[in-house]
């Protein structure tokens, strides 16, 4: 039993080493990825792949009725909902209450710094492309900003991954931190599908918005392990 518990921890030891190198190149990527569908969206290339996708959803027609179940657009409506900036703005109001209660004053405030600093470069990037919202299916509920990338994509997961990475902290167990962090995957995903169902983004805009706010997430996630190890964050993994 000794022998494996000291495997154990040379193994925990080693991938506390590996894990940062994984996560920058793991931004790298999906940095490289958002570029490359925006290089995409100037040439004109997602547009057939966009637009295939959309009206499939909408059993082949403009103004089809989407496929699946009468309550599941209700239901969508619903869920979108759950990356609005309404919904985000509690869920990290209460994030931060938790980790202001646990005494970790400092984790609160970079908590507070990144998901505001993911919302405001989307937004940016956003305004800078300018991409108009889709015109091949009718929209399901009211939008008025630019489509690309999608923003409830993109800061629902700058959000959820970024609550999740600093809330395992709390807890030494890895099934906590899975449960964690698959819960905030899940969120980030449903949302940006709910997204492409009411036809209001291009498929692209939901992809590019996961890249951009899984970057911003594990870059986050990089700075706050570097505070950690500093000492000037608390209990931060």
């Amino acid at each position: 039993m000794s022998l494996i518990l000291a495997l154990r921890r040379l193994a925990r030891a080693a991938l506390s080493e590996i894990a940062p190198l994984l996560a920058f190149g793991g931004a790298c990527l999906l940095g490289l990825v958002f570029l490359d569908f925006a290089e995409d969206l100037h040439e004109g290339e997602t547009f057939a792949f966009d637009k295939a996708i959309l009206l499939a959803v909408r059993g082949g027609t403009r103004n089809g009725t989407p496929i699946g179940p009468h309550w599941l657009v209700h239901s969508a409506i619903e869920l979108t909902s759950l990356g609005g900036t309404s919904v985000l703005s509690l869920v990290t109001v209460g994030a931060v209450g938790f980790l202001l209660i646990t005494r970790r004053w400092k984790a609160a405030g970079w908590l507070l710094v990144a998901v505001c600093g993911g919302a405001l470069l989307t937004t940016l990037v956003k305004d800078f492309i300018g991409r108009a919202r889709p015109d091949v299916v009718l929209h399901l509920v009211k939008v008025t900003n630019p489509s690309f990338p999608s923003g409830h994509a993109a800061i629902s997961a700058a959000t959820y991954l970024t609550i999740a990475a600093l809330l395992t902290s709390v807890s030494e167990q890895g099934a906590v931190r899975g449960y964690l962090l698959g819960s905030a995957i899940f969120l980030t995903l449903m949302i940006g599908a709910t997204r492409i169902y009411l036809g209001v983004h291009w498929p692209s805009d939901v992809l590019a918005g996961w890249c951009l706010g899984a970057a911003w997430a594990l870059l986050c996630w990089l700075v706050a392990r570097f505070l950690r190890r500093t000492g000037r964050i608390e209990g931060v993994s």
